[in-house]
C-alpha cells in the first residue's frame, strides 16, 4: 500500500516536510454570516501581514455538544454557503468538520480540507467518505487513542484513495474533566508519514466541567494555557497549529473558554513563528 504524502497541499499552502508553519484558525461554530466574514477578513489580513500560511476553520454543526439544548450551528446547507462566501471574499482555504458519511461530498465541493472530529477518528465509513472527495483530510487523534493507533487511521484513508493525510494531536483523557498532552505524539505520528497539527485550543478543554463542576452540562477550559502549549508543540516540531479564535470568546455559544481573543492572535502567531525559526524547523 502506498504511504501518505509527507507534504500535503491545502489550496495554495503546503504543510509538512519542512514547509513553513501552517495555522488553522477561526471560530468554533458559525454564528452568523456577518461575524464569520468579519473573522475571516481579520485572519486574511494577519496572513498577508505576517506571510503566514492560514486556513480558515468554522463548524456548520457541533454535533457533540454536551447538552441537547446547546447551540449547534446553522446546519450543512447554510453553513457551506457561508464558508463558500468566506473563501471567495478572503481568498483563504477553508475547512470544517464532518460527522456523517453523507456530509462528505457536499463539504468536499466547498472546503479545501476536511476535518474528522476526535470522537469519530475510528469510524471507517466516515474516513472512506472523506477520502472519496479527493480533498486533504485532517483527523484528530481520539482522546482515548495512543499515537501509534493512528496508523490504522492512515491505512484506512490511504486504502480508500486519500494520500493527503494530516494527523492532529488534541489531548488525551487524564481522569475526569481534564486533558493532557504527551508531546512525544508529534514525532511519533510524523513517523507514520503524515504532517502533524497541534490543536492548541481543544487541548485545554475541561470536558463537562464548566464553572469548575463536573457534569455541569457544558465544557470548560483554560484559555491561559493555550499559548504555553502551542509554544511547546511548535518547539517539538508540529507542522501546523490549530487555534480557534473569536472577537469576544466569552460571548461565543461554543467553546468560548478555550478560544483566543482575535485581537491577541497576531502576537501569538509572531511568537510561534519565532520559536519555529529559532528551532531551525
Amino acid at each position: 500500500m502506498d504511504a501518505p504524502h509527507r507534504v500535503v497541499a491545502i489550496g495554495p499552502h503546503r504543510v509538512g516536510g519542512g514547509s513553513p508553519l501552517l495555522v488553522i484558525a477561526g471560530p468554533c461554530v458559525i454564528e452568523s454570516e456577518e461575524l464569520t466574514l468579519r473573522i475571516g477578513h481579520s485572519l486574511a489580513e494577519l496572513s498577508a501581514a505576517r506571510g503566514v500560511q492560514l486556513v480558515f476553520k468554522a463548524s456548520f454543526d457541533k454535533a457533540n455538544r454536551t447538552s441537547l439544548d446547546a447551540y449547534r450551528g446553522p446546519g450543512l446547507e447554510e453553513g457551506l454557503r457561508i464558508l463558500a462566501r468566506v473563501r471567495e471574499a478572503t481568498g483563504l482555504p477553508v475547512t470544517t468538520d464532518i460527522h456523517e458519511p453523507g456530509q462528505a461530498a457536499a463539504v468536499g465541493e466547498v472546503c479545501d480540507l476536511l476535518q474528522i472530529p476526535a470522537f469519530l477518528a475510528r469510524q471507517t465509513d466516515l474516513l472512506a467518505a472523506a477520502a472519496a472527495t479527493g480533498r486533504a483530510v485532517n483527523v484528530k487523534k481520539g482522546q482515548f487513542m495512543a499515537p501509534s493507533d493512528m496508523r490504522h487511521v492512515v491505512a484506512k484513508l490511504v486504502g480508500s484513495g486519500c494520500r493527503d493525510v494530516l494527523l492532529c494531536e488534541r489531548g488525551t483523557f487524564f481522569g475526569y474533566g481534564r486533558l493532557v498532552n504527551d508531546f512525544r505524539s508529534i514525532p511519533e505520528m510524523q513517523a507514520l508519514g503524515a504532517p502533524v497539527v497541534y490543536d492548541a485550543t481543544h487541548s485545554v478543554q475541561e470536558p463537562g466541567a464548566a464553572g469548575g463542576k463536573l457534569g455541569g452540562g457544558a465544557t470548560g477550559g483554560r484559555r491561559d494555557m493555550v499559548e504555553p502549549l502551542a509554544r511547546a508543540a511548535v518547539a517539538a516540531g508540529a507542522d501546523a497549529v490549530f487555534c480557534e479564535t473569536h472577537p469576544d470568546p466569552d460571548s461565543s455559544p461554543s467553546d468560548g473558554a478555550n478560544m483566543v481573543p482575535l485581537s491577541r492572535l497576531p502576537a501569538l502567531v509572531d511568537r510561534l513563528l519565532a520559536i519555529r525559526e529559532a528551532a531551525g524547523l
